[in-house]
């Protein structure tokens, strides 16, 4: 079903538009100047207020296995006998919904950012360190963040059948009917502008990669011209998918996940390094259970590296502004499962996907650093880009080309599938009420579908460093952990009530 027109909120559908074009306006005009404003506020906010992340990070990550385990975790999360999709469309689709156009961007080249850190020379091995970085930083503790917040939705949504779909509406319970003056309008358009500066960072920083790729497979002249026309054929796709509803969802996230096991299939078996792949990532897996706690509590207080604030601190504020859409629809698709299912299950998939692509594609690439002399590390350092580096390690592959072609496609398509679920949940924005089973207009969506195109098109042409689009994310996240905070708080005061009404009813039975 979709909503009545009238129902449309434009205060918090022009606002985010409106500011975003003038954004747009400044980092064409003033880039150089935009971007040392962008450095100065990330220097304030991640330099000295480091610890706010860490200690939001390990709390949700600490929270969400809590809730599992106690009598929250018994809540079913709809009137639903069996859950509304299979495991495998459930898991296919939460993998698919986040960054993962990034996750196989980064997997195969992060590695390499962390070899030239002064933090992992002090630690003193490459070949233990490189590869266990980047599990870290795209492990449990981001993953926390949408679980809990999926939770909440999903309880917000399918138990209390809430008909507001936003972050205000999740903060109800805490915050009662000061949801519905101002403050509840600024909770939602904090949450726009976070996942603009999300989705914006996402497409700036892989979007280079598939220009250099096309560019090489198709011969044609690297430009920023390219890297639009390609901006425009994804958002396209997405769009058309988007506007088909959750079937047409559904099964291009099937279809994406096919890919992404053929190009992990591709690198681990006709890369000729299977033995080498699977030994550093059961040794980095190894690593990181033992150094846990420790790389989530390290703040370097003498600033001897500024290891933590140049990295880990950024993830966590990277998924942090992906919190306003992306558990969102975690929380749409678990209808009919337990909290306790719908927590241990995203971590599985979530860390299943994840892990298996950095320590397939990363270890790569580490293995041609260490073993066969393709000088990655050297190549970054003297300033060579991310994207040449990637496609360097791609071409000692078999059939490179055939690599190359796969690549492009499976990043396309993971693009296509984190923008459906992305422009679905955001477009519900647009709404003052909208029912769980209802889907925004097609219109709206091919709105939203606009905008989340527009700011990515300005960093490309103002050439933002990947420092300033970390910066970005950074800056968002700030209030954003404040919401979320409200919004963990919320959940935990609306079960409760709801689990006691339910010991009441039993009793009197």
């Amino acid at each position: 079903m979709s909503p009545n027109n009238r129902q449309i909120d434009w205060f918090v559908t022009l606002v985010p538009f409106l500011c975003v074009l003038a954004l747009c306006v400044v980092l064409f005009i003033f880039p150089a100047q935009a971007t040392e404003t962008l450095q100065g506020i990330r220097y304030l906010l991640g330099d000295k207020g480091g610890i706010y992340y860490a200690v939001l990070g390990l709390g949700s990550f600490g929270l969400t296995l809590y809730i599992a385990f106690s009598d929250y975790g018994k809540i079913r999360l709809g009137k639903l006998d069996k859950p509304a999709y299979t495991s495998f469309q459930w898991g296919a689709m939460i993998f698919t919904s986040t960054m993962a156009a990034d996750i196989l961007f980064f997997s195969f080249i992060e590695w390499a950012l962390y070899g030239g850190e002064d933090h992992v020379k002090q630690l003193g091995d490459l070949q233990k360190w490189a590869p266990t970085f980047p599990l870290f930083h795209w492990g449990p503790i981001p993953w926390s963040f949408y679980i809990i917040l999926a939770v909440a939705f999903g309880f917000m949504m399918h138990v209390k059948q809430r008909s507001k779909q936003r972050l205000s509406e999740a903060c109800r319970p805490l915050l009662g009917d000061k949801v519905d003056g101002a403050i509840g309008r600024g909770i939602d358009l904090i949450g726009v502008f976070s996942l603009i500066a999300g989705t914006a960072t996402t497409f700036s920083v892989a979007t280079p990669l598939l220009s250099s790729a096309i560019s090489r497979l198709f011969r044609l002249a690297n430009t920023p011209v390219l890297n639009i026309v390609i901006l425009l054929i994804i958002a396209l796709i997405y769009t058309a998918v988007v506007t088909m509803g959750m079937e047409a969802v559904s099964r291009l996230a099937s279809y994406c996940s096919y890919l992404f096991l053929a190009i992990l299939f591709y690198v681990l078996f006709f890369g000729g390094e299977t033995i080498y792949i699977l030994e550093t990532g059961f040794s980095a897996l190894g690593n990181l259970a033992q150094e846990f706690v420790g790389l989530a509590t390290w703040m370097d207080p003498l600033r001897q590296t500024s290891f933590p604030q140049n990295w880990t601190f950024y993830y966590w504020a990277y998924w942090m502004v992906w919190c306003v859409a992306t558990p969102f629809f975690i929380g749409t698709i678990s209808k009919g499962r337990t909290i306790k299912e719908t927590i241990l299950g995203a971590y599985s998939w979530g860390l299943a996907g994840t892990f298996t692509s950095f320590i397939i594609l990363g270890n790569y690439g580490l293995a041609q650093q260490l073993k066969h002399g393709v000088d990655t590390l050297g190549f970054l350092n003297n300033g060579g880009s991310y994207a040449e580096a990637i496609i360097q390690v791609v071409d000692t592959l078999p059939m490179s080309s055939l690599g190359l072609c796969l690549l492009v496609i499976t990043m396309v398509a993971f693009y296509a599938t984190t923008f459906d679920s992305l422009t679905l949940v955001v477009s519900s924005y647009s709404y003052k009420n909208l029912l769980p089973d209802q889907e925004p207009s097609k219109g709206i969506k091919l709105f939203w579908s606009v905008i989340f195109i527009l700011f990515p098109i300005a960093l490309i042409f103002s050439e933002s460093s990947l420092f300033s689009l970390q910066s970005v994310s950074i800056i968002a996240a700030f209030p954003l952990g404040i919401i979320i905070i409200i919004i963990i708080l919320s959940f935990f005061k609306d079960a409760k009530n709801y689990l006691n009404k339910l010991g009441k009813d039993s009793s009197k039975k």
